[in-house]
């Protein structure tokens, strides 16, 4: 899927969300930073077992919710954010919006990882500490697909106490996540 696909939603949404897309869609040198904090999530998320069958599904929720937060903390994709109380107010929508497509999903226990992943990422941005941030929303997306563990419990409690180490707790739950689904790390 790509942002095309984010865009193409938002048109279909309508109301200030489409008023506020870029123009035209990014060239993929923008689209796809590999710096960028949450690059690859939605994908992770979508290539998972939890996800069989409704891949795309996933993958365009969680689009919806990466741009919320890059509208919130970063350099949005496909959705201008010139003007900040705007920026606040369209990432809020966002999240609302692939919340609401998750829920209509019935996965409810990924509803509640994405909740906490939200609320870890905003703590992590906080804290101005965006290799957290990332590591947030790569464990976040692993659990959403993959399944969540016993050790991403214990990782998502030691980020949310601010305990050192909490990087890569996280990043070891993903990947034993996903290692015993089966597949491979991204």
């Amino acid at each position: 899927m790509s942002l095309a696909a984010l865009r193409e939603a938002l048109l279909d949404h309508g109301g200030t969300l489409a008023a506020s897309l870029h123009p035209e869609p990014p060239p993929p040198s923008i689209a796809a930073p590999q710096a960028e904090t949450g690059a690859g999530a939605p994908q992770l998320a979508a290539a998972g077992p939890r996800a069989s069958g409704r891949e795309r599904d996933y993958e365009l929720l969680l689009e919806m919710i990466l741009e919320g937060s890059l509208l919130h903390y970063g350099a949005p994709r496909v959705v201008r954010g010139a003007d900040p109380d705007l920026a606040l107010l369209l990432g809020d929508e966002l999240y609302a919006l692939g919340l609401a497509r998750l829920a209509s999903l019935g996965d409810l226990a990924a509803v509640a990882e994405l909740a906490d992943l939200i609320s870890l990422l905003a703590q992590a941005q906080a804290a101005s500490d965006p290799a957290l941030a990332d590591a947030v929303w790569q464990a976040g997306a692993a659990a959403i697909g993959w399944g969540a563990t016993p050790a991403h419990a214990a990782a998502k409690a030691l980020a949310r106490a601010g305990g050192t180490g909490a990087v890569d707790a996280l990043t070891g739950s993903r990947d034993a996540a996903v290692a015993a689904a089966g597949g491979a790390p991204s």
